[in-house]
């Protein structure tokens, strides 16, 4: 399951409604916000974890954070720690508000949510990543499976965590995903 699978399909759906209902909009509207959001997120986790000590950085905040009680707990979603806490990992994985700002247009761009709403929804959204993230990693409930222990093994690929990543990131089918996340990347970082 990827992570735009898991997010869609976290509490029976019950993340993508609550999202919507916070946000002001439709189911369809959410779910086309995440389809348009979580890409670039999962772009800026898998180049974070490729770098030198990266993917033990993530497993250690995943670990040792409370990011699996995002979609444990839906109303956690509207609380302001949770943005503030969207925010910083926003910055950890995006690099800048630049950055931040530019996702959230583009993915305004491409559903026609508008671009305010986008903003507001980018470290929500972000948090609920890494919840699903922290649930894979953690082997938690919520038909993620997989435990940390076996993402640890399975080297330096990163194994079950990444793999939630790579089937979003690999556009061109080609067996990697560097040339993908590039590519992205190099789209919110102005190299268009």
């Amino acid at each position: 399951m990827n992570i735009l699978e898991a997010l869609m399909a976290a509490q029976g759906g019950g993340a993508v409604k609550q999202l919507g209902q916070q946000f002001g909009l439709g189911d369809d509207q959410a779910s086309a916000a995440l389809s348009a959001l979580v890409p670039a997120l999962a772009a800026g986790l898998a180049k974070n974890a490729t770098r030198e000590g990266g993917l033990e950085g993530l497993t250690k905040a995943l670990s040792g954070g409370r990011h699996g009680s995002y979609l444990d707990d839906l109303g956690s979603l509207t609380r302001p720690e949770t943005v503030a806490d969207g925010n910083g990992i926003l910055g950890h994985i995006l690099g800048s508000k630049d950055v931040s700002r530019q996702v959230a247009a583009q993915a305004a761009a491409s559903t026609g949510v508008g671009p305010d709403i986008m903003k507001k929804m980018l470290p929500v959204v972000a948090a609920m990543v890494m919840g699903a993230m922290a649930k894979r990693a953690g082997g938690a409930p919520a038909g993620l499976p997989g435990g940390l222990g076996a993402n640890l093994g399975a080297g330096a690929a990163g194994g079950g965590l990444l793999d939630m990543l790579t089937p979003m990131l690999d556009r061109d089918r080609d067996g990697s995903v560097v040339d993908d996340v590039a590519g992205m990347l190099g789209k919110f970082l102005g190299g268009r």
